[in-house]
């Protein structure tokens, strides 16, 4: 499932940077320049490989999201993609100082930006009998909504994206920096995220060696004490935890779970002699359209554009065409 994490898309950087990554500089749409070619570096090959911008959405759809997911959250994840590309194009693409990939608009890590697969990888995935019901299915997609790009105000949004938030979405300042009027918390009844809670657990010694600490080093009687190394002092607008206290150190739960590796910002943890027990609910940030809730919408039969309006509040659906 690490493909529906990505979002995660998007967002490694800006875990590390405080999402000015993510949040490029707003520039009028009517500004941006004709996107119709991108520049993918692929990082199994080590080569930078040039396509249709149309092409490189399929791969990007078809990487980002189970192909089996209804067509209509197909669509609303191939607008969500192509704003994401046309807007990074539009701020520069290559011309801006890629330092990780020179001479690349974007490349295949989704820890970096999007994920994308090639037609060979996709089939390696799905099977070559599955693989021409799929791959056309998802080119429908991307087909049917050609063009298509979100804006708010004129401007080109910062499409966040991710698996599953459990049921309710966050507000952007409660995981980044920046409060966004269209990455608003609403929510999300539909989360059909099969398997939304999970458990993850460390011994004090992974801890230490992941976030710095020094937990293994306090001499410890019992579950009680540990847990009292382990304190939330805030909380997001949703309930999950924002601000932690471990041990003498003051962490981000958004720093916590790229540490840790957790899948979701929504845990809990009861610590258990030298063991600490994470139990998280969803999987990603929280911000913005969450793929398994876009997955719900549509099998209740909500369109691509009713889904993309509930999950980027305010936000429009415009075509770069016109």
């Amino acid at each position: 499932m690490r493909r529906l994490a990505t979002g995660t898309l998007l967002l490694a950087l800006a875990l590390i940077l405080g999402l000015p990554f993510l949040l490029s500089r707003q520039i009028p749409a009517r500004f941006f320049p004709g996107v119709t070619i991108v520049r993918v570096f692929v990082h199994n090959e080590n080569k930078i490989k040039t396509m249709q911008l149309e092409d490189y959405l399929v791969g990007v759809v078809a990487a980002e999201m189970p192909a089996e997911f209804p067509l209509d959250a197909l669509k609303a994840q191939a607008v969500a993609a192509r704003t994401y590309i046309v807007k990074r194009m539009g701020s520069g693409g290559a011309a801006v100082a890629n330092p990780l990939h020179p001479g690349a608009d974007v490349c295949d890590d989704p820890r970096h930006g999007q994920a994308w697969l090639s037609r060979e990888d996709l089939k390696n995935r799905w099977g070559t009998l599955r693989y021409y019901d799929y791959y056309y299915k998802v080119k429908k997609a991307v087909d049917e909504t050609k063009g298509q790009v979100l804006v708010y105000q004129g401007e080109y949004i910062d499409p966040a994206y991710h698996a599953s938030c459990g049921g309710r979405t966050e507000n952007s300042e409660d995981v980044w920096k920046y409060k966004v009027p269209y990455l608003r918390s609403v929510p999300c009844p539909y989360d059909a995220d099969p398997n939304p809670v999970q458990t993850a657990s460390f011994s004090l010694e992974q801890v230490d060696l992941a976030l710095g600490t020094k937990l293994s080093a306090v001499p410890v009687s019992g579950t009680e004490n540990n847990a009292k190394t382990f304190k939330v002092i805030e909380k997001t607008s949703t309930g999950r935890p924002k601000l932690l206290l471990i041990g003498d150190r003051q962490f981000s739960a958004v720093t916590v779970r790229d540490l840790l590796g957790l899948r979701s910002t929504s845990f809990t943890w009861k610590a258990e002699g030298d063991f600490v027990y994470f139990t998280t609910t969803g999987y990603g940030h929280g911000v913005g359209l969450c793929q398994y809730g876009a997955k719900g919408l549509a099998e209740h039969g909500y369109d691509y554009r009713t889904i993309l309006g509930h999950y980027y509040s305010g936000a429009e659906i415009t075509d770069t065409r016109n």
